[in-house]
């Protein structure tokens, strides 16, 4: 996942409004957003090269997304797949808190990277690079900086994103979808210099990727309302932003057991 827009806590019917790209290449074997045969009781995309996910759900309303940390001279061969801390927090039982608690300080022991893990109540935010601690209520952006780093992709989104909450009081899945779509490349004086060289600073500038070899394989939207109502929408894409496929799911959060 490449690029997290959220509202959490800012909205008086739904705790979590959330709308995310996941960015790959395209050879890179996946699932569409299921419910897993080997944990019915998570649901998400599955990376099939390494088995974890970029974002998912449970029946029990636990949810987290990963985004990575741009930062090739830290990538490292043979460290364990960053989609695995999405994959064990759904497929545990600790609260948000805990869990992130516990991973702090093995996080270096990953590629970089940032995680979002939540439940109905609480959202936990940490980076193998930088801060961590709960999420403040209002609206954040996530791509592959710290959480609200001020690339030019995240303040367009989030002032989108912001617009259309302001705009909609019932938030509309079809209406979130719009910000995603945005192939506009930023001018070459206000791209980050992350380390991949100008040519590629621009090809992953806009909200939406599109490239000969990797781009926006999908985009997802997951809400939650007061009432444990839980809404996970997610297009698939390969180097358009025509969608291949839709998958839709609506459920009611249950009790943990």
């Amino acid at each position: 996942m490449c690029l997290i827009l959220l509202a959490w806590q800012a909205h008086p019917e739904y705790p979590l409004i959330l709308a995310a790209n996941r960015d790959e290449f395209y050879d890179r074997p996946t699932a569409a957003a299921d419910f897993w045969s080997d944990r019915p009781d998570i649901l998400g995309g599955r990376d099939l090269q390494d088995g974890g996910t970029w974002l998912g759900v449970t029946r029990q309303g636990r949810w987290a997304a990963l985004t990575n940390f741009r930062d090739p001279a830290a990538i490292r061969s043979g460290t364990p797949s960053r989609g695995w801390l999405v994959r064990d927090f759904l497929a545990g039982s600790e609260r948000p808190a805990e869990y992130m608690e516990r991973l702090a300080p093995r996080a270096r022991d990953y590629n970089p990277f940032n995680l979002f893990a939540g439940d109905q109540d609480s959202l936990f935010y940490l980076s193998s690079r930088g801060p961590s601690g709960p999420v403040s209520p209002g609206v954040h952006g996530l791509s592959n900086a710290l959480l609200d780093t001020p690339w030019p992709k995240i303040r367009r989104g989030r002032e989108a994103f912001r617009l259309l909450l302001e705009q909609n009081p019932e938030p509309d899945p079809e209406a979130l979808f719009r910000p995603l779509t945005d192939m506009e490349r930023v001018p070459d004086g206000d791209l980050p210099e992350t380390g991949i060289g100008l040519d590629w600073e621009r090809i992953l500038s806009p909200l939406f990727i599109a490239s000969p070899t990797y781009g926006t394989r999908s985009s997802t939207i997951l809400m939650m309302n007061r009432r444990g109502g839980i809404t996970f929408i997610e297009r698939s894409f390969q180097g358009s932003p025509e969608p291949r496929m839709t998958a839709r799911f609506t459920f009611s959060a249950e009790a943990s057991p």
